[in-house]
């Protein structure tokens, strides 16, 4: 089933992302982490990819068909193509085609010192272009609430998303953001630029200050202000944190929720205990 599917209705879409192991850890782990998800009943659950996005010792399409072909869930696999050939995703499309996987979320990927990054795909637009001609996948691309770091100002990130959009992705998926204001004016950039495929928002329980550093760092999230007093009076209480960082999500997704999001898609850093707390609060609002 495409995932476009699941936004034909009224209803908010539910979606979880879970991630492979590292090399040191077995892969085990994570298929106990789907059957724990699996009960929260989730329309999909989307598989990042491989670190540095390396198709060596990858796991994302066995998990992605385990959660498909076992549990009964759709899945969506990431795909990444900054150090890929056309030769490369040949074979993950092979291999999802394989596993019955029709859901494909096509991203640039991060630049990796330890790998030359390839040139048959230099933007995102250009590996949707190629999935779309390759097969009958459903293709999913990446939204920036607060811009992606390498785009000049918004509206020239706008503008690469339409293009991402006008070359076959159905819909959007957003990274992660603490203040709705953001998500709010991005999906208004959205609509102004012609954008008008389904649009998930992105929600990061935090629930550690590890975390918050190693997201800031990673993607640019700015934090507001009730965020910071949160963390700055818990951060010596964990477990007073992960009670703290999980009614901070939910606060967002209840606000978002209320204003018409297409979709809730949470990163689960493969913690079932943090999505079902999560899942038991918000079920009655979806």
């Amino acid at each position: 089933m495409k995932l476009s599917s699941f936004y034909d209705g009224d209803r908010t879409v539910l979606s979880f992302e879970v991630f492979p192991p590292k090399k040191t850890s077995s892969v085990e782990t994570v298929y106990n982490t789907i059957a724990e998800l699996q009960s929260l009943k989730p329309d999909y659950i989307s598989v990042t990819y491989g670190a540095g996005g390396s198709a060596v010792n990858n796991y994302t399409c066995d998990i992605a068909s385990l959660i498909k072909n076992k549990y009964g869930i759709e899945a969506m696999a990431h795909l990444t193509c900054i150090n890929s050939t056309k030769a490369d995703v040949d074979r993950v499309l092979k291999e999802l085609k394989e596993n019955n996987i029709e859901n494909i979320l096509a991203l640039r990927g991060d630049k990796n010192p330890d790998f030359e990054p390839k040139t048959d795909f230099i933007h995102a637009n250009d590996l949707v272009a190629y999935i779309k001609a390759q097969g009958d996948f459903g293709v999913s691309v990446a939204g920036y609430p607060e811009t992606h770091f390498e785009a000049p100002d918004g509206m020239t990130d706008i503008r690469n998303l339409k293009n991402k959009v006008e070359c076959g992705a159905q819909s959007i998926v957003t990274q992660l953001f603490f203040n709705n204001a953001y998500f709010y004016r991005f999906r208004d950039r959205c609509d102004s630029a012609g954008i008008y495929v389904p649009i998930s928002a992105g929600i990061m329980p935090v629930t550690n200050s590890k975390q918050i550093e190693r997201m800031v760092s990673m993607c640019g999230a700015s934090l507001p202000r009730k965020f910071v007093k949160m963390i700055q009076k818990y951060e010596d209480r964990p477990e007073a944190l992960v009670d703290a960082g999980i009614a901070f999500a939910v606060d967002q997704i209840v606000d978002l929720v209320a204003n018409g999001v297409d979709g809730i898609h949470i990163y689960t850093m493969n913690n079932p205990y943090i999505a079902k707390r999560i899942t038991e609060s918000i079920r009655g609002l979806l």
